[in-house]
């Protein structure tokens, strides 16, 4: 197996919440099968959301507008693997971890400078929700993500029912979520 660098991006507010134990249990996994992992936990830094300015690479950097996503572009730009972790809020991604994905707009900009090599990826997610339908949304945005970046989804692991810190402890997600570490 190829060892790969692999970026694993949390999007919970709730330090040592459900979402951030799977993503720890995944990372787990993944560093069990001797792959390089780091973590980036979006919720603890400060980055604003896509301005639509146009001014991508301006200033030598992703975004001309300076935040803390100065400290991921180069953890993206070394990964392979993106690993979203995070909680299910109103059917879709927190703004926390939202504001980090929209700011990879810079890396499909014709000025680009440091393109992305980054080829597979995926989802972590948990919800207080029992209905798995209300999953749809997350999952359909990720997957469409994944898909416009020509990312080969490697996986999704969607946990309901995910309410008090723990929880997920009661189910089996933080063993699959190892697994899904140790699969690639």
């Amino acid at each position: 197996m190829e060892k790969k660098n692999i970026l694993v991006l949390t999007g919970s507010p709730r330090r040592n919440g459900n979402s951030e134990r799977m993503a720890d249990a995944f990372i787990k996994g993944a560093q069990a099968a001797e792959h390089e992992v780091t973590k980036f936990e979006s919720a603890r830094k400060e980055i604003g959301g896509c301005k639509a300015c146009g001014t991508c690479w301006s200033k030598g950097r992703p975004c001309s507008f300076p935040d803390d996503f100065a400290e991921l572009a180069p953890l993206l730009e070394a990964a392979d693997v993106l690993v979203f972790a995070t909680p299910l809020y109103w059917y879709s991604f927190p703004a926390q971890i939202k504001a980090a994905i929209d700011k990879i707009y810079p890396y499909l900009a014709d000025s680009c400078q440091r393109p992305l090599k980054i080829k597979e990826s995926l989802l972590l997610v948990c919800g207080a929700d029992g209905d798995m339908k209300m999953f749809d949304g997350i999952i359909a945005t990720y997957r469409e993500i994944a898909g416009f970046m020509n990312w080969a989804d490697k996986g999704v692991l969607a946990v309901p029912n995910i309410i008090e810190k723990g929880d997920n402890e009661a189910t089996d997600a933080l063993g699959r979520a190892e697994e899904l570490g140790k699969s690639l």
